[in-house]
């Protein structure tokens, strides 16, 4: 692993001036944004506010426009691909596994930045993979096919597949999306712990209850641009969830957790008829 290399602003990962888009169409302007090293950074706003493009540059998938990502002090588009995968995993919104492989096999590919014409399977990738597959709760599913797992299983064994490259950063795009509310948990739980062991985890999310819930930072947008981000229980207020989502609310102290619980407004029911 490299070593890391602060920014004036201590993190290891930064965007500087980024302009991002698709097909000519801007979708973010003149971002600036630092991940802290050794946070569970969350990334929420409305459909269509760039938060998954912004995960998509700091991973590298997408290239600015404008603009430069650093990590380690050097722009990520100068990084070796190995040597970026052995440093920055990377969950995306939609992973679809091979036909017919197994949970194993699928998880061992994640040793693959690790590997060379000198250095081939090795027993330290068998001890990786092996805690890789404990870590995730996912150890007995070892030789079940990917395609036959529920939604929640799924989404362990691919983040299983990410700490076996063993990196220190880990960025989730929409984990959550399509599993219940008790798959969403396990999920998020899971993500919770890694972040605990040590690592910086990113991650975008849909529901704003949870990433109030799970974020040790929290980065809110709308419209390409950034509008608050800081801690939750400072960033998550009744004006700020109005100006963001567009949506009237209490935010009250989550009787479980103490973090910050959005209610939304009550809608006015239309008086019964007689």
């Amino acid at each position: 692993m490299t070593d890391a290399k602060m920014s004036p602003t201590g993190a290891r990962l930064t965007g500087e001036g980024l302009t991002l888009g698709y097909d000519g169409r801007t979708v973010a302007e003149g971002l600036d944004v630092a991940v802290p090293d050794g946070s569970f950074t969350v990334i929420v706003g409305p459909n269509a506010c760039g938060k998954s493009t912004l995960l998509r540059a700091l991973a590298r998938i997408l290239k600015p426009s404008a603009g430069t990502v650093v990590l380690d002090g050097e722009p990520i588009a100068a990084w070796p691909a190995k040597k970026l995968a052995r440093t920055l995993g990377l969950l995306p919104q939609s992973s679809i596994a091979p036909d017919g492989i197994t949970v194993a096999d699928l998880v061992s590919r994640g040793r693959y930045p690790h590997q060379s014409l000198l250095r081939q399977w090795s027993r330290e990738d068998e001890r990786v993979v092996a805690e890789s597959l404990a870590a995730t709760g996912v150890a007995d599913l070892a030789d079940r096919h990917v395609d036959e797992l529920s939604g929640g299983q799924r989404q362990r064994v691919w983040i299983a597949m990410a700490l076996a490259q063993q990196t220190q950063l880990l960025l989730l795009d929409e984990p959550t999306t399509y599993l219940d509310i008790a798959h969403q948990i396990e999920v998020l739980d899971l993500c919770a712990r890694l972040h605990e062991e040590g690592r910086t985890v990113v991650a975008v999310l849909h529901d704003l209850n949870h990433a109030a819930r799970y974020a040790t930072h929290l980065l809110a947008m709308r419209d390409g641009r950034i509008v608050a981000e800081g801690d939750p229980s400072t960033v998550v207020t009744a004006e700020l969830v109005e100006e963001v989502f567009r949506l009237p609310c209490r935010v009250i102290e989550c009787p479980e957790t103490g973090t910050p619980l959005v209610v939304p407004a009550a809608r006015t029911r239309a008086p019964a008829l007689r």
